[in-house]
């Protein structure tokens, strides 16, 4: 459904995860990110897209693989693909169709394409490569710790930041690649705010902000709650119980942070 709508800018939001897409437009093509996640809900951004786009190229921006990310892939085959060159180089892809495969199978859903892995056509090699569309720029920075493969977008000059699956209002740190690269990332989103004029948030999960403070305060609680987890300190679950709504939905997700804090932190 519809979230968020500011100039340029539109964001939808899943039923599922509150997982976001955000569509942003400028006078050379349009901006997508990370399509998702039912039948009818790909298709209120597809028509949102064709009702918009004229004869402007379509990107879709890839912020991470895991699969609910690139679950309505097949849904946009003439579309650009801007990811990592880890994203592109995963080894791993027919596991992740897999998941969508059993994903659909459970829920008996029916889609009208055919689900694909994302064939990148603008490979990201390195932090400060950029992309200009006529009055638009983007400038991409590497973003590993909850995947090897992420990626952050500033939008200029219209001050966006798309940050896949961090910085989330709904969600702590899920960490599923690596603890040293997740507080490296968290660092880099810092020096992002430091370094460009971010005006709204996009987070891959939650809510839109375009409250200054609001970032800030995510930024930090991510730096907040990675100390505490390697400090191993015993209020923090209880805390995370009275700060997010779904907690006990992602209660597993905190128990693994923990293992690769330990995993990493002895090694």
């Amino acid at each position: 459904m519809l979230h968020f709508q500011k100039n340029n800018l539109t964001v939808f939001q899943s039923s599922l995860y509150k997982t976001t897409s955000a569509v942003i437009q400028s006078e050379k093509g349009i901006v997508l990110t990370d399509p998702t996640w039912l039948p009818h809900e790909i298709d209120e951004i597809k028509q949102y897209i064709n009702e918009h786009r004229g004869d402007r190229q379509l990107y879709i921006i890839y912020t991470h693989s895991d699969f609910d990310h690139i679950i309505g892939a097949g849904a946009f085959p003439e579309a650009a693909v801007i990811a990592s060159e880890e994203f592109q180089m995963n080894t791993e892809k027919e596991m992740i169709l897999k998941k969508i495969h059993d994903f659909d199978q459970e829920y008996y859903i029916e889609r009208e394409y055919v689900s694909e892995y994302p064939t990148v056509d603008r490979v990201i090699k390195g932090d400060g490569e950029k992309l200009i569309l006529g009055d638009m720029t983007l400038t991409f920075y590497k973003a590993p710790g909850h995947t090897d493969d992420g990626l952050f977008t500033v939008v200029e000059p219209f001050g966006l930041l798309l940050s896949g699956d961090y910085l989330s209002d709904v969600e702590f740190p899920f960490i599923t690649s690596s603890y040293l690269d997740y507080v490296k990332t968290v660092d880099k989103a810092q020096w992002i705010i430091d370094h460009h004029t971010i005006n709204i948030h996009v987070p891959g999960h939650g809510n839109v902000t375009d409250n200054k403070k609001e970032i800030h305060d995510r930024i930090e609680f991510s730096e907040s709650y990675l100390k505490r987890l390697i400090r191993g300190d015993s209020t923090l679950e209880q805390e995370l119980k009275d700060t997010f709504r779904f907690y006990e939905g992602m209660r597993a997700s905190h128990t693994k942070n923990y293992e690769h804090v330990k995993r990493e932190t002895d090694a």
